[in-house]
């Protein structure tokens, strides 16, 4: 795809990050393209909404991120609200999701530009609640202590009436890895009833209640004991964190069947976040559904991804002491028989290698 407007997300504190930003500066400048960098975290203003974001910068066609994880998924945000391209360069630890290292920027950009890649997509949650989402007074400054400024509460979705209505407010907000509902109180529980396609499944008194999409199963669901899902598979996730109950585990819900949560009457506070922000507080009484987003997160590949490589390689997965050394994949060199050719099956010889370490995906 030709590059027409650049958006660049950098985390500040990193300075691979914005060094990596500055290469990207003067390669758009170099091509005639404007480059804009976006969600700047500063003291002075709040926060905008990923529509804001994109308004104020012209509406970006790729969005670049330097960072790691958090800011690849800061970077997702604004990019799937708009429907611009994500690429990811990763100065961070892990990296599922980044496809590049720093030292990458230039050459990837060209390649871009030049329609040598690829757009993979992946599957991302959006919510209905019983009521917009809000945070009481103070809440945030406590939550958020020593750490930058918060996104507002999402809105009710444009076109949408705001009033409670029997199958919920339609919020403007969208996950690409989780929906997380949090005890707020240390010493309380959070009593929450879980719903799949409009059926209880369970009432837990939990630490937290974790909703993920397939590329969200690697991060706090799987951290959480949750499994990990292919991310070419739609599903929904549901994990539960720490409950007092015998039945502790994951459910892997259809694509088409929502997660809805209840908070319950002696329930304290519950925090809801996406992918790692504070979004809002709710109430005993509340309820927020959590189910397939109609729009999907587009991703720039350079080369084809190799998940379970990468799954290997970034948790540093270890065979069996008693196990006999494995090659690291099956690939005859004869042609692909015809009833396997539908499969995803891994590079031939001689292929290009994965381009690079991701984040957390």
């Amino acid at each position: 795809m030709a590059v027409n407007r650049l958006g660049l997300v950098v985390h500040r504190a990193r300075p691979t990050a914005v060094a990596a930003a500055h290469t990207a500066g003067a390669w758009a400048a170099a091509h005639g393209i404007s480059c804009v960098e976006l969600d700047v975290w500063r003291g002075d203003r709040p926060r905008r909404s990923a529509h804001e974001e994109s308004a104020a910068a012209g509406h970006p066609d790729l969005l670049v991120t330097f960072g790691g994880d958090g800011t690849f998924l800061r970077g997702a945000r604004l990019a799937a609200g708009n429907g611009a391209a994500a690429l990811g360069v990763n100065v961070g630890r892990v990296g599922f999701l980044t496809e590049i290292t720093a030292d990458q920027v230039e050459d990837a950009l060209n390649a871009v530009h030049e329609g040598r890649h690829t757009v993979e997509e992946r599957m991302m949650l959006t919510l209905r609640a019983s009521r917009p989402l809000e945070m009481p007074e103070g809440m945030d400054a406590l939550l958020r202590y020593g750490r930058g400024p918060a996104l507002p509460p999402p809105r009710v979705r444009p076109g949408s009436s705001p009033e409670e209505v029997g199958w919920g407010v339609p919020l403007d907000a969208i996950a690409v890895n989780d929906v997380v509902f949090e005890k707020l109180a240390r010493d309380r529980q959070a009593g929450l009833a879980v719903y799949v396609s409009g059926q209880l499944l369970a009432s837990y008194s939990a630490d937290a209640i974790i909703v993920a999409t397939p590329t969200g199963s690697t991060a706090y669901s799987f951290a959480a004991g949750g499994p990990v899902v292919s991310p070419y598979l739609d599903a929904v996730v549901f994990t539960p964190v720490a409950p007092h109950i015998a039945f502790d585990r994951t459910v892997v819900a259809a694509v088409d069947e929502a997660v809805a949560v209840r908070v319950l009457p002696t329930s304290g506070r519950v925090a809801v976040s996406l992918d790692g922000q504070l979004r809002g507080v709710l109430e005993p009484g509340d309820w927020v559904a959590a189910y397939r987003a109609p729009d999907r997160l587009r991703l720039v590949r350079l080369a084809p991804t190799r998940f379970y490589h990468r799954l290997r390689d970034r948790f540093r997965l270890a065979d069996s002491p008693a196990a006999d050394p494995a090659p690291p994949f099956y690939r005859p060199r004869s042609p692909i028989p015809a009833d396997l050719a539908h499969l995803r099956l891994p590079p031939a010889p001689g292929d290009p290698p994965d381009p690079g370490p991701g984040g957390r995906g």
